[in-house]
C-alpha cells in the first residue's frame, strides 16, 4: 500500500526489530525501501538475503541522501518516512489510511504519526531506552490505554505524503547534511508551494528509541542553516506557521500578525543580521 524509506547506519539490531514490527503490525503489505550507510555490521548481507529494495552508500551519507535516494525507487502513490531506530505500532497503517480517505484526490498535504518515547515528550511511556531492555509487551498492554488527540503540525517521523508532493519540492534538501534542522526545511518547503495541512495523527504511534539513526555522525547546525536560508528560526517557522502542538483545527493559514510575530520576528532578524556579519568576519580571516 505505502513505500516505506528507512535510512540505516549501522544499526542492524534495532533495523530486524522495526523490520518485524512493520511485518507484525500492518494491516497490509508494504514496499519497504533501505538506503544502506556503511552497512559494515552485517545489514548489507541481511537485506539482500532478505530480498529488500535497497540503495547504498559506501560511506555515511547522512539521512537526507538516504531519503532521497531511497524515494527514487518507490512504485506506490504513497511514501512513509521512517527511522530504523523505530517499533511501529499496531495499527498505524490502518489510521493512516482512514485519514487518507478523508483527503480529495490530487490534494497536497503531510501528515505525521506520533512517536512513543522513554521521556517527557509526545507519548511518555517507558518501555526500554535501548533494545536490549525493550519491554515489548508492555508497550503492547499499555499503549491503548493510552489517550493522545490529533495535532496541528507535526512530529516529524513517520510522516506520510504523496510522491507527486515529494517530487514537487525535490525530497530534502542535502544542504542539511547529515540531517539536523532537514525536517522543518522540508515542511517549509512544502509551505512554499501551498500545502496547509500539516496533521499529527495522535492513534498512529511508534516507539522511537531517540536518535540512534544519526548517533555515529556529527552533527550539523541545522538551526543555523535554516535561519540563513529562510530567515526565520525554526522556532518561529513551528510556532507562527505551524502551530505546532495545537490540537488540530483543521488547515493552517498565513499567520497572524500580532505584537508576539513581529517580536519573534524581530528576534530572528537580528539572529540572522548577527550571522552574517560573523560570516563576512570569518571569510574576511580565512
Amino acid at each position: 500500500m505505502f513505500s516505506i524509506i528507512i535510512p540505516t547506519f549501522n544499526n542492524l539490531d534495532y533495523l530486524r526489530l522495526c523490520l518485524m514490527s512493520i511485518r507484525k503490525n500492518s494491516k497490509y503489505n508494504h514496499e519497504i525501501i533501505i538506503h544502506i550507510n556503511e552497512g559494515i555490521d552485517g545489514t548489507l548481507e541481511f537485506l539482500k538475503s532478505q530480498n529488500y529494495k535497497t540503495t547504498f552508500s559506501k560511506k555515511n551519507s547522512g539521512v537526507c541522501v538516504a531519503f532521497n535516494e531511497a524515494v527514487k525507487k518507490a512504485t506506490k502513490e504513497y511514501i512513509i518516512l521512517a527511522h530504523d531506530d523505530m517499533y511501529f505500532c499496531p495499527k498505524w497503517d490502518v489510521v493512516f489510511e482512514d485519514e487518507l480517505k478523508k483527503l480529495p484526490k490530487n490534494y497536497d498535504f503531510f501528515l505525521s504519526g506520533t512517536m512513543v518515547q522513554p521521556f517527557k515528550s509526545y507519548i511518555n511511556l517507558d518501555c526500554g531506552n535501548n533494545i536490549k531492555d525493550f519491554n515489548e509487551e508492555k508497550l503492547l498492554k499499555e499503549l491503548p490505554k493510552i489517550q493522545f488527540e490529533n495535532f496541528q503540525g507535526t512530529h516529524w517521523q513517520p510522516s506520510l505524503i504523496p510522491l507527486k508532493t515529494w517530487n514537487k519540492v525535490e525530497g530534502f534538501s542535502e544542504e542539511f547534511t547529515p540531517g539536523l534542522g532537514s525536517d522543518p526545511d522540508f515542511n517549509m518547503k512544502l509551505w512554499k508551494i501551498g500545502v496547509r495541512l500539516f496533521k499529527g495523527l495522535g492513534n498512529c504511534r511508534v516507539y522511537h528509541f531517540s536518535s540512534l539513526s544519526l548517533r555515529k555522525k556529527a552533527w550539523n547546525d541545522g538551526a543555523k542553516t535554516f535561519l540563513m536560508k529562510w530567515g526565520i528560526s525554526i522556532k518561529f517557522f513551528k510556532k507562527h506557521y505551524l502551530k505546532s502542538d495545537l490540537p488540530f483545527k483543521g488547515e493552517l493559514s498565513t499567520p497572524t500578525k500580532s505584537f508576539t510575530y513581529y517580536y519573534d520576528f524581530l528576534k530572528c532578524k537580528i539572529s540572522f543580521l548577527y550571522l552574517i556579519i560573523v560570516n563576512k568576519f570569518y571569510n574576511r580571516a580565512h
